[in-house]
């Protein structure tokens, strides 16, 4: 498609304008700032300030089960790991440990994060990697090759001091260029400045929440459990309305007024509390009917509040139920306690969608380091298109059991031992100080120090020390 930059900045702003109000949901029900639905408006109108909102933040926690096992540990060439040290050192450099975490949080719940790469000034041998959100971030698919053609990043410049808004910026990705843009007036850029790079790409890649072939732009993982933490909400807050008016004992007077009720200087006491329903009273009396006619008190006795504990329990399981979330996520308890392979059978959905989630993303991730290399050397590396994403083990086994599966492959000679300190956990480079510890072991067993095998030599005893006379 032949357009201008400028026809990119104003046509992917109006794109993203389009986009925000449902992503801007979807990031308040994970903050737990949804509305409260399912609720007659003329209720809400009578309750007033009366009512609080209470949120089962349901969306929230199926977010972070899933994030919480999704760590990127290293990557890996096809024929040299140690080559792959270089890239894990940018990685470190540009703070993606903690970065993609954040990513992964705003995919999960808004259905897609970004990856930018860029040159660095400073460092021209560590480019900068970026994980922007979707709330500033755009980007156009090609439609033959499900590429991205081109992406806008808006953003607010602020004062430092007062952290207002000064102005509004833009950052158009684009094929060999990149464009600076600021907003002159409603719908209106000017250029302020361009980074030519020469990219035949642009230098961003989308991180996708469950793409589909014709929705590249992914799927929340949210949209299953939003109707079903909204009717949550609903059942806990009438829970608390029900629990303020009848879930304590609540009686009735009769032959007796509102003006029974004052103290010895005519004011009204407290306990006249109608609006909270914990006490009724008529001047007429129950048996006769006749006003003044004697005074009588009786005792309703209180609501039990178990429909709303059976309706949470309820929803709670069709929440653990579309999630893959072991019911005990959602406090769903048995009375005897769970042996530990239930625990662990539990988790076998959870685990997989972790495991779809790093081989999808795993692929972003590759291409985002194929742009930092094209970057730093100014030239594709063949090598890197066997680039391998290394993730930690989604799955919840104890170290003890992992570690005694390792030795047990080792011995046998299925597993090398560098393969089983990976999948024991170990960082890439405590993988690399563990393999210099090997050679200086070699190298003393060479010379002749046969301890070297087992462990560093005896200190040799030190010779008594001599006794003045």
């Amino acid at each position: 498609m032949d357009r201008t930059p400028d026809d990119w900045v104003a046509y992917l702003a109006r794109v993203h304008e389009a986009q925000k109000p449902s992503l801007e949901e979807l990031n308040r029900y994970y903050e737990g700032q949804q509305p409260l639905t399912y609720i007659h408006p003329d209720l809400l109108e009578e309750l007033g300030d009366q009512l609080k909102q209470v949120v089962i933040n349901w969306p929230r926690l199926v977010v972070d089960a899933i994030e919480e096992r999704l760590d990127v540990e290293g990557f890996r060439y096809a024929d040299d790991e140690a080559a792959a040290d270089e890239l894990w050192k940018i990685w470190q450099a540009n703070g993606m440990d903690e970065a993609t975490q954040q990513g992964h949080v705003d995919a999960l719940t808004m259905r897609r994060a970004f990856l930018v790469a860029g040159t660095n000034e400073k460092d021209p041998d560590t480019p900068l990697v970026t994980v922007e959100s979707p709330l500033q971030m755009v980007v156009d698919w090609d439609p033959r090759t499900r590429t991205v053609r081109s992406a806008l990043k808006r953003y607010h410049e602020q004062d430092p001091i007062t952290a207002a808004v000064t102005e509004q910026c833009a950052t158009l990705y684009v094929p060999g260029v990149t464009h600076f843009y600021r907003q002159t007036a409603p719908g209106s850029w000017a250029e302020t400045d361009r980074d030519e790079h020469g990219l035949e790409v642009p230098p961003v890649v989308p991180l996708v929440n469950r793409p589909r072939l014709l929705s590249p732009g992914g799927v929340s993982e949210l949209a299953d459990v939003i109707p079903l933490s909204d009717a949550a909400c609903k059942i806990a807050t009438d829970m608390m309305v029900s629990a303020e008016y009848h879930a304590m004992p609540r009686r009735v007077a009769f032959g007796v007024g509102e003006e029974d009720f004052q103290d010895e200087d005519g004011n009204a006491v407290s306990m006249w509390s109608r609006i909270a329903g914990r006490m009724w009273a008529t001047s007429k009396n129950r048996k006769t009917g006749v006003d003044g006619d004697g005074a009588d008190v009786i005792q309703f006795p209180e609501a039990q509040l178990s429909n709303f504990h059976n309706t949470l329990n309820q929803l709670a399981r069709l929440t653990a139920s579309l999630s893959g979330m072991p019911p005990h996520f959602l406090g769903l308890a048995t009375d005897s306690p769970p042996s530990a392979d239930a625990i662990r059978s539990s988790e076998t959905r959870l685990v997989k969608r972790a495991e779809r989630k790093q081989r999808a993303w795993g692929g972003s991730y590759e291409d985002a380091m194929r742009l930092v290399l094209r970057i730093r050397d100014g030239e594709w590396d063949p090598r890197a298109r066997a680039l391998e994403t290394l993730w930690r083990n989604p799955a919840t086994p104890t170290f003890a059991q992992m570690a005694d599966a390792s030795v047990k492959l080792v011995q046998v000679g299925i597993l090398p031992i560098e393969q089983a300190r990976e999948d024991l956990g170990y960082t890439a480079a405590q993988r690399q100080r563990m393999r210099q510890m090997d050679g200086d072991a070699l190298d003393r067993a060479i010379g002749g120090d046969l301890a070297a095998e087992y462990g560093p030599k005896p200190t040799p005893a030190l010779p008594a020390p001599q006794l003045r006379e």
